[in-house]
């Protein structure tokens, strides 16, 4: 069935850094056919339709005029998210978006509510989750490999991306910081392993107050940094089991692993959050030490893009998608959560209801999700 699907036609609106692996990714499945990319930079997009044989570019205007255009993917900057998936729902189109969802809960739940009322559909990065590596974490513990998950640690510490980012201004900018950067593949990661999110607690710092660029052709600018740079949050899952998270751009090494989970019967190690892949390790109470597991689900490479493709196999069979809006909002609560609670001292609750997306099924063939 799956095969004989009619493509929804996709604009994508933004064509800077990360926008090459989202069209790599999209074109290698059939339900998805890129007709037109948009850029405030008309170089970008015609560089990128040239690149990779899009027919038309032009300006967002002129996407979001396209009578063909279904499916509008978002990767301006994060302070644009919002102003952009607004545009494109007014439009009368289904918007996926990178991460993350907003910069402020006002606006992302306003866009929620906006795509209900039109009854387009809406999504978000990361899609991340929908990989090999962790669709394969999510089957083991499914399968009881650890019995009864009681908690996690998810660590993302790094000096920060001035030293190799073309463009890094926006990392330091509200909206950006590794909370909102890096945090949505985590917190994603959790919620598709562990379940929907209660409350957060978090304390945050601004280690340096400015930043100096030493990557090209930005060499030498200094950045003001307007959003903390080293944030630490206590979870709590709905099911009851708690998370630790350091998310930081003011480490310069460390040893701590990316995501384990911690069950009443053994330990996964998860792979980055950040990648398709592997590798999974896993020891139940019984071993003396950890084994590398098998990781039977497929899309272990490079695959932005599965999300909207996943979100064109909802378009066309009215299932629902994974990497939701509700799932990006969820996670952009908890965010501003983490944020709200460093600044009270207090703990924050969550009001989201149930997100947590369902899991890929095993033998799929290479290009298909369903």
């Amino acid at each position: 069935m799956a095969k004989s699907l009619k493509p929804v036609k996709v604009g994508i609106i933004g064509c800077g850094n990360i926008s090459s692996a989202y069209i790599k990714g999209m074109q290698r499945f059939p339900i998805l056919q890129i007709i037109r990319t948009a850029d405030l930079v008309q170089e970008r997009a015609k560089a990128q339709a040239e690149a990779f044989g899009i027919p038309k570019f032009g300006t967002t205007e002129e996407l979001l005029a396209d009578k063909d255009i279904e499916l509008v993917v978002n990767l301006t900057v994060p302070k644009a998210h919002a102003d952009i998936n607004k545009k494109i729902l007014a439009a009368g189109k289904h918007l996926h978006v990178e991460k993350p969802w907003a910069i402020s809960l006002k606006d992302g739940k306003e866009v929620v509510k906006t795509a209900k009322t039109k009854k387009l559909l809406c999504g978000c990065a990361p899609d991340t989750f929908m990989g090999g590596g962790l669709q394969s974490t999510r089957y083991y513990i499914e399968k009881g490999f650890i019995g009864k998950p009681v908690s996690a640690t998810a660590f993302m510490m790094c000096p920060g991306h001035e030293s190799w980012h073309p463009s890094p201004e926006f990392y330091y900018e509200v909206g950006g910081g590794p909370l909102f950067d890096m945090g949505p593949y985590y917190l994603t990661a959790m919620v598709s392993l562990i379940g929907t999110i209660k409350s957060v607690t978090a304390m945050a710092n601004v280690t340096f107050p400015t930043r100096l660029i030493t990557s090209q052709p930005k060499n030498g600018t200094v950045v003001k940094v307007e959003t903390p740079t080293h944030i630490t949050a206590s979870l709590e899952f709905d099911n009851g089991a708690l998370g630790t998270m350091i998310m930081s751009f003011d480490v310069q090494s460390h040893r701590l692993p990316c995501l384990e989970i911690y069950g009443t019967e053994g330990t996964i190690s998860a792979p980055d959050p950040n990648t398709f892949g592997g590798p999974i390790r896993w020891q139940s109470k019984s071993m003396t030490q950890s084994t590398e597991m098998k990781i039977p689900h497929g899309y272990t490479e490079n695959m932005r893009g599965i999300g909207p493709a996943d979100m064109g196999y909802a378009i066309r069979t009215g299932r629902k998608h994974r990497a939701s809006g509700e799932l990006g909002c969820h996670v952009l609560e908890v965010m501003a959560g983490a944020l709200e609670s460093a600044k009270t001292g207090k703990r924050v609750d969550i009001a989201s209801a149930d997100v947590r997306p369902a899991p890929l099924p095993l033998g799929l063939v290479a290009g298909m999700l369903d």
